[in-house]
């Protein structure tokens, strides 16, 4: 998928799903009871001027806002923006390709499940070294983790089982780029432009809940987005029927969906 066709799937995603990547995860939490947000807040340590990239609706800049950091938000979406001026927080409409802020105006970068989404990765590295002061810090929420078991294996099995039957448009082309999936592809992208080797580690999300809670957060995948109306109603019909055999004890169907967290920081030339 091209540059310009990605945003304008991503413009029209967002503008039928405002927000929805804080109301899928917000209330998730990791082993510590962090959620995926808390854990990216977490890892800015000392106050100073954090750009949000992909900020969506503000969700993460409030916590950094919160947290004692001037928070600077940036997204390709108008919808979700107009949601993040809302929460009081400085934002701008933007490309992460080719940022509208001077060089070294950051001490930090933060992105939340949005780095490995995004075309002409090696670009977006490139500006994010140059807008980030030397030695300021990068630090990154990646997706596309292994799904497991429970209800995000069972959903996968079956959209694979619908996707098999429909035509091609309405089939979501590749995303971003696979590199950024492991910590060696990342090394790739990031140290040619100036980053140090990342650290890397993975944590689990537990989104568990009940029927219509776990549906709702699959359904926000985004390959259900081109999808025809035919072909999403036998998947929700096929999930519906088939998630209850999965429920816990506690009564919840079990839902986890790990992510990546990798940190890195911008070195001097040569280093």
């Amino acid at each position: 998928m091209t540059r310009s066709a990605q945003e304008t799937f991503f413009r029209a995603f967002h503008a039928s799903h405002p927000a929805v990547t804080s109301r899928a995860f917000g209330d998730g939490r990791s082993a510590d009871g962090r959620s995926s947000y808390e854990l990216l807040r977490d890892e800015i340590t000392a106050p100073g001027r954090v750009l949000d990239l992909a900020c969506g609706d503000g969700f993460l800049l409030e916590l950094l806002s919160s947290a004692g950091h001037q928070a600077v938000g940036v997204d390709v979406s108008s919808t979700d923006l107009a949601l993040a001026k809302k929460r009081s927080t400085t934002v701008a409409e933007g490309r992460a390709q080719r940022l509208p802020f001077a060089d070294h105006a950051f001490d930090a970068c933060v992105s939340h499940m949005a780095f490995m989404l995004m075309t002409d990765i090696d670009e977006v590295s490139a500006e994010l070294a140059r807008v980030l002061r030397t030695g300021g810090q990068l630090s990154l929420v990646l997706g596309g983790g292994a799904a497991g078991d429970g209800a995000r294996a069972l959903f996968g099995k079956l959209l694979r089982e619908i996707l098999a039957d429909v035509p091609a448009e309405q089939r979501l082309p590749p995303l971003g780029d696979k590199r950024t999936r492991t910590r060696a592809g990342l090394d790739e992208i990031l140290v040619p432009a100036g980053f140090a080797p990342v650290q890397w580690r993975v944590e689990t999300i537990d989104v568990s809940g009940p029927l219509d809670q776990v549906w709702e957060f699959v359904s926000t995948f985004y390959n259900l987005f081109p999808l025809g109306e035919p072909a999403c109603q036998a998947l929700k019909t096929a999930f519906l029927s088939q998630a209850p055999a999965l429920t816990r004890p506690d009564g919840l169907i079990p839902l986890v969906f790990p992510v990546q967290l990798a940190s890195t920081h911008t070195v001097h030339k040569g280093q």
